[in-house]
C-alpha cells in the first residue's frame, strides 16, 4: 500500500477491510504486515507487522515474533514469504509478458515462479489471469481458484478537484503507462465539444498523449490532471459523461466498476480480461488502430445509452454484482481448504 492512489493500494484496502469482517464473524485472529504509516490503518480489531527491509532475507515470523497458520501474498512479487507456512497468492496479472522483453521479462517471470513454487494455493483475480497462468507458469499441478475482485463503494467526502472541465467530459484514470494506450483518446474528441481529462501518475509517455492530441487538433480539450486522491477522482466519475479505458493489459480493471457503479457508459478495449469484467454492460472499441472506427464505435454506444438501451441502472446493478465481501468469503473457504490439506 506505498502508492495510496493505485489499484493495487485499492484492492489490499478493500479486501483487507472485508477479510477483516468476515475473520471476525468466524472467531478467527488476522495480522497484517504494513509499512508503518499504514500502522493502525484497519482499526483496533486485528494486530500488526511492521515491514522491515530486513524480512525480506530472514525468517519474518521468528523475527517478528508472531505465530500464523497461514501467509496470505497479496501480489505477484512478494517481497515477504516466510518459511515453513502455508501460503495463498493472488496474481493480478502476468502483463509483463506482453509488455517487457529480454531479460527484464526473464527475470520477472523467474520472481512469479519463485513465488509459485512456494505457494499452497494461487489466485486468479479473473478468467484471463488464470488461462495466462496456465500459459506461461508451471503450476506443477496446482489449481488456480478464481475470485473476482469487488466493486469500490466509496463513502467518503467527493470534493472538487483542482481542474474543473468547463464542459462535458470523458474521464479516465491509471497510470501513464503505455499498456494503458491513454494516446487515442484525444481523438475521440473530434467532431464534438468534449474535453477529455486523464488522471493518474504521471510518466514520460504523457508526452505521447499531448502529441496524440496535437495531431488531432483538440490539445485545448485535453487535460492530464496528474495523480488524484479518492475525494477528486469520485468527483470525476459521478460528473464525466462517460469513462474510456482503452487498455492493453489489464488483470481485472477495477476503475471500470467503479464508473459503472455511478451508471456510466463505459468504453473500452476488447483486449485482455476487460470485456470478462465490462459484460454486455459496456460498449468496446472494435479497432483501436483507427480513429474514424473508434469515434464510431463511440457516437453509436452514447446514441444506445442516451436511448436506454443501456441503462444506467441496469450499469449499476452489473457493477454491484462484483462485492468485496463476497471475495472474503471466497479467500476465507480457501485458507480453512489449504489448513485443512495441511492437516
Amino acid at each position: 500500500m506505498i502508492h495510496p492512489n493505485t489499484g493495487l493500494n485499492s484492492f489490499c484496502a478493500n479486501l483487507g477491510r472485508s477479510l477483516l469482517k468476515e475473520a471476525s464473524d468466524i472467531g478467527q485472529e488476522m495480522s497484517f504486515m504494513v509499512r508503518k504509516p499504514q500502522s493502525g490503518y484497519f482499526g483496533d480489531g486485528c494486530s500488526y507487522i511492521v515491514y522491515k527491509s530486513m524480512y525480506r532475507y530472514f525468517d519474518v515470523l521468528r523475527m517478528s515474533r508472531k505465530e500464523c497458520c497461514l501467509w496470505h501474498s497479496a501480489f505477484q512479487f512478494p517481497k515477504v514469504l516466510p518459511k515453513g507456512v502455508p501460503t495463498v497468492m493472488t496474481v493480478h496479472d502476468l502483463n509483463f509478458m506482453y509488455t517487457d522483453t529480454g531479460r527484464e521479462q526473464a527475470k520477472r517471470r523467474r520472481r512469479v515462479q519463485k513465488a509459485i513454487d512456494k505457494a499452497s494455493a494461487v489466485v486468479a483475480i479473473s478468467e484471463y489471469t488464470k488461462r495466462d497462468l496456465e500459459r506461461f507458469m508451471n503450476l506443477e499441478g496446482k489449481n488456480v481458484h478464481v475470485i473476482y475482485n469487488g466493486c469500490n463503494r466509496y463513502s467518503g467526502l467527493i470534493l472538487p478537484p483542482s481542474y474543473k472541465p468547463g464542459h462535458e467530459f470523458l474521464f479516465t484514470v491509471g497510470t501513464l503507462f503505455p499498456k494503458k494506450n491513454f494516446h487515442v483518446l484525444p481523438w475521440l474528441l473530434q467532431g464534438n465539444s468534449y474535453e477529455l481529462v486523464i488522471a493518474g501518475i504521471r510518466t514520460a509517455y504523457e508526452k505521447r498523449i499531448l502529441e496524440e492530441a496535437a495531431a488531432a487538433g483538440v490539445s485545448d480539450r485535453v487535460h492530464v490532471a496528474g495523480e488524484v486522491d479518492e475525494a477528486a477522482k469520485h468527483w470525476y466519475l459521478e460528473n464525466c459523461s462517460a469513462f474510456v479505458f482503452p487498455s492493453l493489459a489489464e488483470g481485472f480493471g477495477l476503475p471500470v466498476l467503479e464508473a459503472m457503479y455511478y451508471g456510466k457508459p463505459v468504453f473500452l478495449s476488447t483486449r485482455t480480461s476487460l470485456p470478462e469484467i465490462g459484460g454486455d454492460k459496456a460498449f468496446y472499441f472494435s479497432d483501436m488502430s483507427s480513429p474514424e472506427i473508434m469515434q464510431a464505435d463511440f457516437a453509436e454506444g452514447m446514441k444506445k445509452f442516451r436511448e436506454g438501451a443501456v441503462s444506467p441502472d441496469s450499469i449499476r446493478r452489473h457493477a454491484e454484482m462484483f462485492s468485496w465481501d463476497a471475495a472474503a468469503k471466497a479467500y476465507c473457504n480457501l485458507y480453512r481448504q489449504v489448513l485443512r490439506s495441511r492437516c
